[in-house]
């Protein structure tokens, strides 16, 4: 159905405003960020020869990563046989950092940067995040180099940890990848890329990884500068792939902390019993086969990414992911189940390390990294922080995810504020149940909302707009 276009302005600043959300850094963070200087300059070697680049949305300043994906062949060192060469810079925040410093201070109070569709909010003051410490494209770089040697069948066959110069070659984005894999023209420094991701996925698959592909919303300029609208945040395959390589470093490092038992840990336990028989009632309800033996993540796999029914199964797929946190390790938690350690979305033990940028956790899971490989004492003011982490990092996730959640909101109310009464094409997401209500995705304006009388999940509709109040700020449909 045709949505008369309205794209008023919307004052997110408010929002920020009413969050408690500090945008500002002192005086004395600011400059001290403006002339950060290598703490380990004398610890690194020099990669610049490596040909690396990053790949990022466009417009992006604060690159935490660069890469390097290439077959490895038999022969080559340290090599069993064919399969790939990971080379993964991520930027040296502890190296700019001083600990007890200013910036250090704010930033273990701020906990990772929140976004907001006019801006971010960032973890560090812009002259470090989006300067001295971005991977920016020719220009020499501190960096923590991963490099991991990956088998044929996606497995971890050798890890090593560093501190190196690192100059990134070419700054490119998703869709840019794309194109050059239908041209033929990808990148030599990331010429395994495709097979790479391709390869990873399947090992995590079979080993119990769910990946959800649920719309993601995205508040985009309507006319820039002035006002907004809703679309679905745009996701290829080389997306899917880049977070590959992350997870695969995430679990190196989750790993080697384990065996270590200190550092931090991402975890999420395994899905429940009554969630998995949720996911084969629903699959059972729209007559979606399950492929015998497959794990939820695997059927998941398997669906056609447009059909209808795909939504709403995805939507109950998410009842698989809950219960996310973080664990400090020590003696006691290190001795802790598998089950407890791990993290059941990627299929085994995970850490995050590769946006320290943007997430303070990174910073000392990866110091504990390179101490523990490096067969050193993990730092003093690592060891002092590690157990404070948890809540710190739950606390700033809450935040970032309320900052997403009322963006949204407030964009989704202002753009409909005129529209009820309006008909739009729906799909059912999630029927209703008890105190629950029922929930419709609609793609254009991109809107997920509660809708009253929808039909089974998986079914095309027609709904209409009942009300969008702004100061609430609240969307409510019903099916027509």
């Amino acid at each position: 159905m045709q949505f008369r276009m309205r794209a008023p302005a919307i004052d997110f600043a408010q929002l920020r405003a009413d969050m408690d959300i500090e945008t500002e850094f002192s005086a004395d963070a600011e400059a001290q960020a403006a002339a950060v200087t290598d703490r380990f300059a004398a610890d690194r070697v020099d990669r610049t020869d490596l040909e690396l680049v990053t790949i990022d949305p466009p417009g992006s300043k604060d690159l935490d990563q660069a890469l390097r994906v290439v077959p490895k062949t038999a022969g080559q060192r340290g090599s069993d046989g064919d399969g790939f060469l990971v080379y993964y810079a991520i930027a040296d925040v502890a190296a700019l950092v001083e600990p007890g410093s200013p910036i250090d201070i704010e930033s273990r109070r701020r906990g990772q940067t929140i976004y907001f569709p006019d801006g971010s909010v960032p973890l560090h003051p812009r002259a470090l995040s989006e300067g001295a410490g971005s991977l920016l494209g020719d220009q020499t770089r501190p960096a923590v180099l991963w490099t991991i040697d990956v088998g044929p069948d996606g497995g971890t066959r050798s890890v090593h940890v560093e501190r190196a110069l690192v100059r990134s070659r070419a700054r490119l984005d998703y869709a840019g990848v794309m194109a050059d894999v239908k041209a033929n023209t990808l990148h030599p420094a990331i010429s395994a890329f495709p097979d790479f991701g391709r390869t990873r996925l399947a090992w995590s698959l079979a080993r119990g990884a769910v990946h959800l592909d649920l719309p993601d919303q995205e508040i985009v300029p309507h006319e820039p500068g002035r006002a907004w609208t809703l679309q679905i945040a745009p996701r290829t395959p080389a997306d899917q792939w880049n977070a590959q390589v992350s997870l695969l470093v995430g679990m190196a490092a989750g790993q080697i902390q384990v065996d270590a038992g200190i550092g931090l840990l991402r975890t999420l336990p395994p899905a429940s019993e009554a969630a998995i028989t949720e996911l084969r009632r629903t699959a059972k309800h729209l007559k979606i086969g399950w492929p015998e033996g497959a794990t939820p993540g695997e059927f998941l796999s398997t669906l056609e990414p447009d059909a209808p029914t795909t939504l709403a199964l995805m939507t109950v797929g998410a009842h698989l992911m809950r219960g996310a946190g973080y664990l400090s390790l020590n003696e006691t938690t290190a001795a802790e189940s598998p089950a407890k350690l791990g993290h059941a979305g990627v299929g085994g033990i995970y850490a995050h390390v590769t946006a320290p940028l943007r997430r303070l956790a990174d910073r000392y899971a990866t110091e504990v990294c390179l101490a523990v490989t490096a067969g050193s004492e993990v730092p003093g003011w690592v060891r002092e922080v590690l157990p404070k982490l948890p809540e710190t990092m739950s606390s700033s996730d809450a935040l970032a995810s309320k900052a997403e959640r009322q963006s949204v909101d407030l964009t989704e109310a202002v753009v409909l504020a005129d529209q009820v009464g309006t008909k739009f094409d729906a799909v059912v997401m999630r029927a209703e149940n008890g105190k629950r209500p029922a929930e419709i995705f609609i793609d254009t304006p991109a809107i997920v909302a509660k809708c009253a009388n929808a039909p089974a999940p998986g079914t095309e509709c027609a709904v209409e707009v009942t009300a969008a109040d702004p100061s609430i700020p609240k969307v409510t449909f019903r099916a027509v």
